[in-house]
């Protein structure tokens, strides 16, 4: 893509403002530039201390219209439960066998699930799948026994949010082709689950600030209390 592109997205975008979250989501799917289908990501920054245990902002939530894209969902497990899996539309299950293909640098996937009975098998890939965010956690829901809910969840684009070092929160809440209706839908209910996740020890303003930009775009600058308003209605 051309820097002309951008800079004529560029130009739609007052960066002195602080947009309405309706006008801001419209404004990034107006100003994705690229032909592919960008993804719409949103970054939040909090004001919390990321070094203090108490102070991790983590989560998953299921987006009222998914992820817009096809998720790849491969499931450690074993018996009823294996087959529980492959009925809910699982793309891979297994157990040592999909170690082998892991270690053998396989990682043709996006979500990883486990029974907690097989997290000893997993453990063999934890080197591989924990550097890239794929390790089961059953704070997000992906170590659990009901695995076929689990698969159906990721499969419709279940959004695992957590903090990250410089206290920010980075997610992609779906793509363009969505349109901006549907993906305010998606926006408010990830901003829903950041403000119910604001641990009792924060102190101060919570939501600093808040962007939203297409994969290829600009960011656009958006008014943060406009999220803490609706959460105290």
């Amino acid at each position: 893509m051309s820097g002309k592109k951008f800079k004529e997205a560029a130009k739609k975008v007052d960066s002195t403002k602080k947009y309405s979250f309706a006008e801001g989501l419209k404004l990034a799917v107006d100003t994705a530039p690229a032909k592919f289908d960008e993804s719409i990501d949103i970054s939040v920054r909090l004001g919390i201390d990321p070094k203090q245990s108490d102070q991790q902002v983590r989560g998953a939530i299921a987006l009222p219209h998914g992820l817009g894209k096809n998720v790849r969902v491969v499931v450690f497990a074993k018996g009823p439960k294996e087959n529980d899996a492959k009925a809910a539309g699982a793309d891979f299950v297994g157990g040592d066998d999909l170690v082998e293909k892991i270690n053998g640098g396989w990682l043709d996937f996006d979500k990883c699930i486990a029974t907690p009975d097989m997290m000893a098998t997993v453990s063999k890939v934890a080197k591989v799948l924990g550097p890239r965010g794929l390790m089961p956690n059953p704070k997000v829901g992906t170590v659990t026994m009901n695995v076929a809910e689990a698969v159906t969840a990721e499969k419709k684009g279940k959004l695992d949010f957590r903090v990250d070092k410089a206290g920010i929160v980075h997610a992609s809440i779906g793509r363009k082709s969505m349109g901006a209706a549907k993906l305010k839908d998606n926006f408010d209910a990830f901003m829903g689950a950041i403000v119910k996740a604001k641990p009792a020890t924060s102190k101060g303003i919570y939501l600093r600030s808040l962007f939203a930009a297409s994969t290829m775009g600009p960011s656009i600058r958006m008014d943060a209390n406009e999220a803490m308003a609706g959460s105290e209605e």
